[in-house]
């Protein structure tokens, strides 16, 4: 099947699954939370993805004050920037950020500042120029809000943009913001975004003279 071919003028990206797996850090440190909270930690591992913690945290314990919630948070952010041991770039993840260095892109992420930059430091990637992260938006994913300032930043309109992402709460965000969607990983397999990939192995970028953005998609 030949590759499915995508036309967009900027890309917005999300970080944790789909440019770094931290996947060993998130399951550490929410194993930890959610057995001091009484909770089954693989229960609450299947809604931690995605969102920012408060907000998983509301889920978890729906009806826990709010403000128990942010401060649980602002501890859980701490031990994650502490903790990069396993933290490596997804497949693919470095070529294709080098593919897309002078082309309109930026980050857009549910982790604060410190975190991002832990990241993707410890993954050895480019730190966008352009980034969106916790401290700069006032809902979380799957609320559209961070993906809307994104494209906002680079001055493209939502359907010129297409969204990198894995998680449930980041495909819908990026759904709701009017944008396409390419699902990266396993998580994203069975979300139904508009193409997914394994990972950024099977992703190809072409610079088009017009400026444009032509995203080669080797879904098979």
């Amino acid at each position: 099947m030949p590759p499915t071919v995508l036309i967009a003028r900027a890309l917005l990206l999300d970080m944790d699954g789909t440019l770094v797996n931290s996947d060993a850090v998130v399951e550490r440190c929410w194993r930890r939370w959610a057995v001091e909270h009484g909770l089954d930690p693989e229960a609450a591992l299947k809604v931690v993805h995605g969102r920012q913690g408060y907000a998983t945290m509301a889920v978890l314990l729906p009806d826990r004050p709010m403000e128990e919630n942010h401060a649980d948070n602002r501890v859980m952010l701490a031990e994650e920037t502490a903790d990069v041991e396993g933290v490596v770039p997804i497949g693919g993840a470095p070529a294709f950020m080098a593919a897309i260095a002078e082309l309109p892109h930026a980050l857009v992420t549910s982790a604060d500042t410190a975190l991002a930059t832990a990241r993707m430091g410890a993954a050895a990637l480019p730190m966008p120029a352009v980034r969106v992260t916790a401290e700069q938006v006032g809902a979380s994913k799957p609320d559209p809000e961070g993906f809307l300032k994104g494209a906002a930043e680079l001055g493209f309109d939502a359907a010129d943009c297409v969204v990198f992402e894995d998680s449930e709460a980041g495909i819908a965000a990026g759904r709701a913001a009017g944008m396409r969607v390419v699902g990266v990983g396993p998580r994203a397999a069975a979300l139904a975004p508009d193409v997914h990939v394994e990972d950024l192995t099977r992703v190809s970028v072409e610079a088009a003279a017009d400026g444009s953005i032509r995203l080669h998609i080797d879904a098979a």
